[in-house]
């Protein structure tokens, strides 16, 4: 880790926030798969277009491992702040959870802020996967084997597709959470610990959140800040991944208490010496594959796969 940060220095490009959204959106992109695992050949690999409940259609992609009808289906949700990334930054990501979990994946081109702030990205996550639930049988999958997942801000918005489709009685086998963001305000004390030359650093959390939410009833929404959720009982059961060297971590481990305390079962694997984006770094650090193994395995055992 310590020489991916090296390397990342070294390169001496211009931080993300310091850059206009698109150009950091451009950015991101170019040096996304720069580091991960080599790019999974799949059964399936088909772009879609998911209807809002305003009227604008989404882009979408969606990876099966094999051609088979009625695989289990995991709706992705990209990190990114709310402010970058996309479906070709998550391409990889999304392949391996696909080819280790043997389901079904459609990753989410949500829209981002700040052109559509604070609560577009979450409607538009929960309306594709209120789609999904009604449309999974003609994609080629099981109704009734739905999971939700994503990291950083999808991982905040997979949390809260979680909440809000047991206030529907849609019933989910796993939200998968990848060091997700979940408190209102970045109080905790990893984000003073880590607040700089780890990847993700305080200014940047700033940007991209002041692009997001506007106002302090915004940022203690419960639909940004899912540790503020007033009741999480009965919530689908969780997979939660964390860097140990992240600001995001002590909120993470916040929020797979709460879920604990509200009865929810939680799996809560801690990845030591490792960064925020680090699941995204495959042929740099071991830990990234083993986070890939880890949340596959837990995709498996909740759609009934072993």
């Amino acid at each position: 880790m310590r020489s991916v940060l090296e390397r990342m220095a070294r390169a001496g490009h211009p931080p993300l926030h310091t850059r206009t959204p698109q150009e950091a959106r451009i950015a991101y992109q170019a040096g996304a798969d720069v580091l991960e695992v080599p790019k999974a050949a799949l059964a399936r690999v088909e772009d879609l277009q998911i209807p809002t409940r305003d009227g604008a259609m989404l882009p979408a992609r969606l990876y099966a491992p094999s051609a088979d009808a009625g695989l289990p289906v995991l709706l992705y949700t990209h990190g990114g702040g709310f402010t970058i990334g996309n479906i070709v930054t998550h391409d990889i990501l999304c392949r391996e959870l696909a080819r280790l979990g043997r389901c079904m994946v459609v990753s989410l081109d949500y829209r981002l802020a700040p052109e559509h702030r604070f609560p577009t990205a979450s409607n538009d996550a929960w309306g594709a996967l209120q789609w999904l639930a009604a449309n999974a049988e003609s994609l080629g999958a099981d109704p009734q084997r739905l999971a939700v997942g994503g990291d950083s801000a999808g991982g905040t918005l997979a949390a809260v597709n979680a909440i809000l489709a047991r206030d529907a009685g849609l019933p989910l086998a796993l939200q998968l959470l990848i060091y997700p963001g979940c408190a209102a305000h970045q109080d905790t004390p990893s984000h003073a610990t880590f607040a700089r030359g780890l990847v993700l650093e305080e200014p940047a959390i700033s940007w991209f959140f002041g692009n997001y939410v506007q106002s302090r009833a915004e940022r203690e929404d419960w639909r940004f800040a899912p540790l503020l959720a007033p009741d999480v009982e009965g919530v689908a059961p969780a997979w939660i991944g964390l860097a140990e060297c992240d600001p995001l971590v002590d909120e993470g481990v916040d929020y797979a208490d709460k879920l604990r305390l509200a009865g929810v079962p939680v799996d809560l694997d801690i990845y030591r010496g490792v960064t925020h984006e680090f699941i995204k770094m495959g042929r740099a650090i071991p830990e990234a594959r083993k986070a890939h193994a880890d949340a596959a395995r837990a995709l498996r055992l909740a759609f009934h796969l072993e």
